[in-house]
Formats: C-alpha cells, sequence, structure tokens
C-alpha cells in the first residue's frame, strides 16, 4: 500500500435514513465491526431499523422537513452520540450537497461524494456538460437551462422532446412534448411541479428517444484517481417513471455493448472528480446506441441486483472509500458476471385502483425463501406501516445461473410471498413476469403504461 494512504477507520456511523435502507446499511457496519446509530421521526418509534441499532435518536415528528430532511437535527444527533461518519442511505438527503457540506463542517465524514460533486451532478443540465467534457455520448439537447428562448431551442432540437426538471428525480418535474402548440403547457406544467418537489422551477430539454431502455451503471471511484463499473442492470419497468423492477445484465446488451457503457461511465466520474459509490443513466435506443441521461450521487434502491451479480457488498465498498481506502478491486474483477439478478420493489398499494397507497399494519407476514433468494425489508406482523413516507415495504432480490431459470424462480418465490393486512403490488409482479414481451426480453420504458392499458381494455369489453 502506497505510503501516501491515509486511512482513518470509523468506530461509529450514523444513518441519516428509516426503514429498508437503514436495516441493510446496519448490517453491514455490524459485519465490519463499526457500531450503528439509527434516527427515525416519532412515527418510525417500531421500526425495526431501530431496534437493531446499537443506538437510536429520536429527531422530529412524523411529517419528513420536520426530521428526515432536517439537517440540523440529523448534523446533531451526529455529534452527541460521537460518530465519524453520516451513511446518508438513498432518498431524503442523500442527494443534497447542503446536507454533505454540513456534515463535513461539523468535522465529521460524510459517506459519499464531496458536497462539490453533489453540486455539480445534481444540476442535470451542468452533468450534461460534464458528460461532454468527458467525452460521453448525450441525447441532442438544451446546453443548460432553459429561458425566455425555449421555443426556438425546442425547434433547434426538434419535436419529440422531453422537458426535465434540472434538479430533483423520481420523474418529478418530467414531460414529454410532441409539438409546438403544447410546448408553452408542458412547460408551465413541468416548472410547477419541478417547483414544488424541488424548490427550483428551472428545466432543460431534451430530444426524445422513443420506446428507448433505461439502462444504469454502477461505479466506484477511490480517492486516488480509480474507478471501476459493474455489469449494466436494465431498469426499463417502469410505470410514471418510477421503477418497479430491475435486472442484471440486461438482456438486450451485448458484451460489445456492455463494454463500452462502463467505459463510458468510469469516463464521466473521472471527467467529475467523483468519490464514493453512484451510478450513472443512460437512455438507449433499439439500435443499442446509448445516451447519458444522468448520475445519481449515492446508493440505488435497486443496488441489491448489483452486489448478487458481482458478488461485493456495496455499502461496504461505499465505507471503505470514505475512510480513505484505495479500491480493493480492479476492472477486470469488477466485470466478471457471476449469475442473472432480478429486483422486485414490493409496494404497499393497490395497484387495481390506480396503484394508491395502501398504510395500515401488517396482519401476516411470510416472506418468500429457498435457494437464490433475498427479501431487504423492515417488515413484520404487527408493524404498522406509515401514511407519511415512500410506500417500498420489500425488496425481493434473486438469483439464478440464467435468465430463463430466474424468471421461474421469480414465478415461485412471488407465488408465496404472503402478505396480509395491506394492498400491495405482489400480484401485479406476478403479471410481469408472466408478460410474454418480459419473458422474451422485450422491455422498454413503456411497457408497463401499455401493459396497463391493455387491463383497461379487456375490463372494458368484458362489460
Amino acid at each position: 500500500m502506497s505510503a501516501n494512504v491515509k486511512i482513518t477507520p470509523f468506530k461509529k456511523v450514523l444513518i441519516a435514513n428509516r426503514g429498508e435502507i437503514a436495516l441493510r446499511v446496519i448490517r453491514t457496519l455490524k459485519e465490519m465491526g463499526i457500531k450503528s446509530v439509527a434516527v427515525y421521526s416519532e412515527a418510525d418509534r417500531g421500526s425495526l431499523h431501530v431496534r437493531m441499532a446499537d443506538e437510536a435518536v429520536c429527531i422530529g415528528a412524523a411529517p419528513s422537513p420536520m426530521s428526515y430532511l432536517n439537517i440540523d437535527a440529523v448534523v446533531t444527533a451526529a455529534k452527541m452520540t460521537g460518530a465519524d461518519a453520516v451513511h446518508p442511505g438513498y432518498g431524503f438527503l442523500s442527494e443534497n450537497a447542503d446536507f454533505a457540506d454540513a456534515v463535513t463542517k461539523a468535522g465529521i465524514t460524510f459517506i459519499g461524494p464531496t458536497a462539490q460533486a453533489i453540486s455539480m451532478l445534481g444540476v442535470k443540465s451542468t452533468a450534461r456538460e460534464i458528460a461532454v467534457k468527458g467525452g460521453v455520448p448525450i441525447t441532442p439537447g438544451s446546453d443548460g437551462v432553459v429561458g425566455k428562448n425555449f421555443r426556438e431551442v425546442a425547434k433547434k432540437i426538434g419535436f419529440p422532446i422531453m422537458i426535465k426538471a434540472s434538479l430533483g428525480g423520481g420523474g418529478k418535474g418530467m414531460r414529454a412534448c410532441f409539438e409546438e402548440k403544447d410546448l408553452e403547457r408542458m412547460m408551465k406544467t413541468a416548472q410547477a411541479e419541478a417547483k414544488a418537489n424541488f424548490g427550483d422551477d428551472r428545466v432543460y430539454f431534451e430530444k426524445l428517444v422513443l420506446n428507448p431502455r433505461h439502462i444504469e451503471v454502477q461505479v466506484a471511484a477511490d480517492n486516488y484517481g480509480h474507478a471501476i463499473a459493474f455489469a449494466e442492470r436494465d431498469c426499463s419497468m417502469q410505470r410514471r417513471h418510477q421503477k418497479l423492477v430491475e435486472e442484471s445484465p440486461s438482456p438486450f446488451v451485448d458484451a460489445d455493448t456492455r463494454k463500452k457503457l462502463q467505459q463510458a461511465a468510469v469516463k464521466l466520474v473521472k471527467a467529475a472528480g467523483y468519490r464514493g459509490v453512484g451510478t450513472v443513466e443512460f437512455l438507449m435506443a433499439q439500435n443499442k446506441e446509448f445516451y447519458f441521461m444522468e448520475v445519481n450521487t449515492r446508493l440505488q434502491v435497486e443496488h441489491p441486483v448489483t452486489e448478487a451479480v458481482c458478488g461485493y457488498d456495496l455499502v461496504k465498498m461505499q465505507i471503505r472509500i470514505a475512510q480513505g481506502e484505495p479500491l480493493c478491486i480492479g476492472q477486470d474483477e469488477a466485470a466478471v458476471i457471476r449469475c442473472h439478478a432480478i429486483e422486485h420493489r414490493i409496494n404497499a398499494e393497490d395497484s387495481e385502483r390506480n396503484f394508491t397507497p395502501c398504510p395500515g399494519t401488517i396482519e401476516e407476514w411470510i416472506p418468500a425463501g429457498g435457494l437464490g433468494v433475498r427479501i431487504d425489508s423492515h417488515m413484520y406482523t404487527g408493524y404498522t406501516i406509515p401514511s407519511y413516507y415512500d410506500s417500498l415495504i420489500a425488496k425481493l432480490i434473486l438469483t439464478a445461473p440464467d435468465r430463463e431459470k430466474l424468471l421461474a424462480r421469480s414465478r415461485r418465490a412471488l407465488g408465496e410471498f404472503k402478505v396480509g393486512g395491506v394492498k400491495t403490488t405482489i400480484p401485479f409482479h406476478q403479471k410481469i413476469v408472466n408478460n410474454p414481451d418480459f419473458i422474451a426480453g422485450n422491455m422498454d420504458t413503456g411497457l408497463i403504461e401499455r401493459m396497463l392499458e391493455a387491463e383497461k381494455t379487456d375490463v372494458k369489453s368484458e362489460k
């Protein structure tokens, strides 16, 4: 090991999150011999992550702005418990540059990229500029945010276009515009949604790629200029830009395209001076041409899919990088594909009523098991799902030697996964794994919407 490598092992880490991801991080900390500190809102007193942590601190009332989004409360909890570092999880403050900066100024290590990197890559228009400088292909679009000349910019790109919020994610502040006559109305709608969700109404334009696949590449970069990229995840199965199913490797991506994706992702994170674990997202056209979309400067919900395929603990990798350790593997090792993996996001929602959230008490909890089955969840019988937060209650991660065996395992596991007391999306996932297009690997970001439209048509015809 080089003499200039300075490693500062953590003794205690605070997890600035809740539920499933907080529990996920706690488990890795326990394996590493590091003490854990959970934070929780008043609505989460009974959450499993609170029980599993070595220490727990209540940071406020149930609404997120009064607890999990309260930077002062989280930093105060870290200081009062003597935490060496803070792990942000995903969502909430995980991609908030001000939070990363506040943690660092408090003399505590932020397990993630620098506040500067979060700021640069968090603004999507700026991230596109970095991609161009790094030689990464991007979809034709506006050079940064659009202003009063938005009509001229749109005409130059050519319809259809996608209007996107400059900050944020999760499908908020996004609108597809197919004709010029709809442009002003779509602009106002996207801006209002962006302002409401992210406190910033700036938007930019991208050429709309029709029937694309959503392909993303997990990356890791240390403090010494080394960066690696893992096998891609196919996240095309989405509803309203929210991912429901993710798998790796993609049934659409060949070995040559995979290598190009990995090279592009590494180029981008190096151009940004990135440190930590993150994800570079691409849109892929039917001819396998791909275009940079955005960078998620945090751990993804679907990270277990990559862990299954590569065999490495990505949370442990995050922590080691934050401690100052160099990457423990090179690109050749990162690129190895050990199996085929899929993740089903199980939400407390009624898929037959437009995916309406269904908070309530879990009266029965019988998770799937057996070979090749992993469940990341903070649920248990008697737990009451709060109405204040995301409806995700479990991630069902499955592995098998090939995709055909994997889909058979998915059907079996989904069939034995029983949840009583609340509605879940398990029945809809069963429809997905039995859909002919999905079975054939013919997915794009519009497949779920077409499935739902077909169901509506069938219901009407039956009447």
